[in-house]
């Protein structure tokens, strides 16, 4: 008689032999004919460029975060300089990258790096934080940040307003898509943390009043760049 460890082992390598379809594709049988689609759980993140920019744009509107688009770095740098001026930053901290670096140079506030120097109460006072990012998610309106992008864990936490710099090429359709490519981005060297950035903090814990900003930044601006 076979134990249940047994049972259950054969049943995981069986169901292991063949990939299991996207909840919003349709599958295939064992004969390579289409079997029924998959109940969807998560809608489409768009199988072309422009399709998942444009779920995106969607999706970040509705998260009530800000998205730029710009066609290239120095229209970047002009975009977070009209936000620094109109927002009235005092200080902004960045995380060290070639991005982020050539962003801040023409910024019009006081910048920290603030991975060469942890200073909590120093990262809480600043106006906002730079960042870039692994990748991002048209189907959820996610941004995937790690301890790589970030300079630790808490750049994209403490301050007010959190801005990501990001590039097209990053914009995947679905998670399954999102995680092959930072697989492949970082190969085995994988961070030793990945957080998922889906609009500003927010709760509605109380009498279901939507508060953003309760546990981390109050605005969450996407830079996207080509």
């Amino acid at each position: 008689m076979k134990s249940a460890q047994e049972t259950i082992m054969k049943r995981i390598r069986e169901a292991l032999r063949l990939p299991a379809a996207k909840p919003h594709l349709k599958s295939t049988a064992a004969s390579g004919t289409p079997a029924k689609a998959a109940r969807p759980w998560l809608p489409d993140g768009g199988e072309t460029p422009d399709a998942r920019l444009t779920v995106l744009t969607e999706n970040l509107a509705k998260l009530k975060a800000q998205l730029i688009r710009v066609a290239d770095m120095s229209q970047a740098a002009l975009a977070l300089a009209e936000l620094s001026r109109t927002k009235q930053w005092k200080r902004l901290a960045y995380h060290a990258h070639t991005d982020t670096q050539a962003l801040i140079k023409h910024v019009g506030c006081e910048t920290w790096q603030a991975d060469a120097e942890f200073d909590k109460q120093k990262l809480e006072s600043c106006d906002a934080g730079l960042t870039t990012c692994e990748a991002i998610v048209a189907q959820t309106g996610s941004i995937i940040v790690s301890s790589s992008t970030n300079g630790g864990r808490s750049l994209s936490i403490l301050p007010h307003a959190h801005v990501v710099i990001a590039r097209v090429d990053q914009v995947m359709g679905d998670l399954a898509d999102a995680f092959a490519f930072i697989q492949q981005r970082n190969g085995n060297h994988m961070p030793s943390m990945i957080s998922f950035i889906t609009g500003p903090s927010r709760t509605g814990d109380i009498e279901r009043i939507l508060v953003l900003g309760a546990h981390g930044p109050k605005e969450l601006v996407l830079i996207l760049v080509g």
